[in-house]
C-alpha cells in the first residue's frame, strides 16, 4: 500500500478543518442567530469538503468555497422553511368571497404590517396588540400590562405614530 501511514502516528485533519470556527460564525450570521441550524449547515459543508479534495487546493480557493457551499446550504435551508407543501391552505383560503381582493395583495400587505410592528419597541408593540387587536379599552389594557392608563394612551400614540411613518399611505 503506497499510501499506508505507520501505525501510532496521528493522521492529520482535513484541510477544512482548520475553517471550522470562521465557517461557523459566517453561518450563525447567515441563520440570524440559529445556533444549532449553524451547525448543521457547517457539517454539511465539512461532509461535502471531505468527500472533494480541497486539500489540492491553495489556501484562498479553499475558503472561499467552503463559505459559498455554506451560503448555498443556508439558502436552500431558507427556501426549504418557506415552502407551502401542496393542498396544506387553510380552509378559509380555499373558499374565499369574490370580494375578498386578491390573495397576493394581502400576503404583501401582512407583510408590511409585520416588517412595521417588528421596527416598534417591545413595549409599544403590547400596547397595540392589547388595544387594537384585543378591543380592550385603555383602562383594561392598564390592568393586563401593569403601567397606568395614562401610559398605555401616550404608548398607544406613538406606536400609531411610528406605523403611519413606516407604513406608506396607499
Amino acid at each position: 500500500m503506497p499510501n499506508a501511514r505507520p501505525t501510532g502516528l496521528p493522521v492529520p485533519p482535513p484541510a477544512a478543518e482548520r475553517y471550522r470556527a470562521r465557517l461557523l460564525r459566517y453561518a450563525n450570521r447567515l441563520t440570524s442567530g440559529d445556533l444549532h441550524r449553524a451547525e448543521d449547515i457547517v457539517q454539511e459543508t465539512m461532509l461535502r469538503a471531505w468527500l472533494t479534495d480541497l486539500d489540492a487546493h491553495d489556501e484562498n480557493h479553499r475558503i472561499a468555497w467552503l463559505l459559498r457551499v455554506a451560503r448555498n446550504l443556508a439558502v436552500d435551508a431558507h427556501r426549504r422553511d418557506r415552502a407551502v407543501p401542496v393542498g396544506a391552505l387553510p380552509d378559509d383560503m380555499l373558499h374565499r368571497p369574490d370580494d375578498a381582493g386578491d390573495l397576493a395583495d394581502t400576503v404583501v400587505d401582512r407583510q408590511v404590517v409585520r416588517r412595521a410592528l417588528a421596527r416598534l419597541s417591545p413595549e409599544h408593540r403590547e400596547v397595540l396588540f392589547h388595544v387594537h387587536l384585543h378591543d380592550r379599552t385603555r383602562a383594561e389594557a392598564a390592568r393586563a400590562i401593569g403601567v397606568p392608563q395614562g401610559t398605555v394612551k401616550s404608548r398607544n400614540h406613538y406606536a400609531l405614530e411610528a406605523m403611519r411613518r413606516e407604513i406608506p399611505a396607499a
